[in-house]
């Protein structure tokens, strides 16, 4: 990804069902839309076609039908957009935003798990940090 692009809601709705189902058509896509909210075909192609001008999005024309594939990095999008999120809400306090939303929200024992295995893991790896 050349610069850091910043996906507008209606942008990262989409990219997330290209994400989720790799390369589809205009059509395709909107279905996934529609399960969410009422959104016209339409609206979705013009998106895609505005995310293709913005290099989000690159369009195979080899067929009759048009199919759409997200050339942002799912990774990376979502990296840069929780930076943000933590920056302006959080006062870039990564422990408040988590803090937050463990106290929001039940979590399973497997979450939990996950959770503690990834704490375990940054504790590991900050401890040979500091002993190099």
């Amino acid at each position: 990804m050349p610069k850091k692009i910043k996906p507008t809601e209606a942008e990262l709705e989409i990219l997330q069902v290209l994400w989720t189902y790799g390369p589809s058509t205009v059509r395709f896509v909107n279905e996934k839309l529609k399960t969410g909210r009422d959104v016209g075909y339409t609206t979705t192609l013009k998106v895609m076609q505005i995310m293709t001008e913005k290099n989000m999005l690159r369009r195979e024309k080899d067929s009759r039908t048009h199919i759409y594939e997200a050339i942002v990095e799912e990774k990376e999008t979502k990296n840069l957009l929780i930076d943000k999120f933590i920056s302006t809400l959080f006062n870039g306090s990564t422990s408040g935003m988590v803090l937050q939303a463990l106290g929001n929200k039940t979590c399973s024992t497997e979450e939990l798990n996950k959770i503690r295995n990834l704490i375990d893991d940054i504790e590991s790896s900050q401890k040979s940090e500091s002993h190099e």
